[in-house]
């Protein structure tokens, strides 16, 4: 169960862009924004207030893949897995990810919320292969050993 005030959030986000079907995926992105994920209750609950169905709200939802039902770490950190990007070794920077990390395949996000890795199939950055993105920030010409001075600085803006 949500805390009211995600509630009293969704609330503000739906009166921004009003309270009509049309709203639906900007308000499912603002939300996700506030919180790195679209929490499946204030889906359901803003389905309600703005009149579609819940079934339509995570067919959108599901839909498209930039929406996510899990909890993401401050830093989400995409590893291209392109061609590209593949064949200028991107696999072993996921592998040092991943071994810096304590995560895996099955395990994406740090337990102090802190990372999340996920691959995808490009970044629309193939000159600069292999690349990875933090948040919005494009990193080129990557390697293993980059990654770890990567998370170190990183860890340092968390603090």
């Amino acid at each position: 169960m949500l805390d009211q005030s995600y509630y009293e959030v969704a609330d503000k986000i739906i009166e921004k862009y009003g309270k009509k079907p049309s709203s639906l995926i900007p308000v499912m992105q603002d939300i996700q924004a506030e919180y790195r994920y679209l929490p499946g209750e204030l889906l359901t609950y803003t389905a309600k207030q703005i009149g579609v169905t819940e079934a339509k709200a995570y067919s959108v939802a599901t839909f498209y893949e930039n929406f996510s039902f899990e909890p993401k770490g401050k830093y989400v950190i995409k590893v291209c897995d392109g061609t590209a990007c593949h064949v200028r070794k991107s696999m072993p920077i996921l592998e040092e990810l991943y071994k810096q990390l304590g995560l895996g395949k099955k395990k994406h996000t740090t337990e102090d919320m802190m990372f999340t890795v996920e691959t995808v199939s490009c970044l629309g950055a193939c000159g600069l292969a292999p690349t990875l993105m933090v948040n919005e920030d494009v990193h080129p010409k990557m390697s293993p050993e980059k990654v770890i001075e990567l998370l170190e600085e990183l860890r340092g803006e968390g603090a």
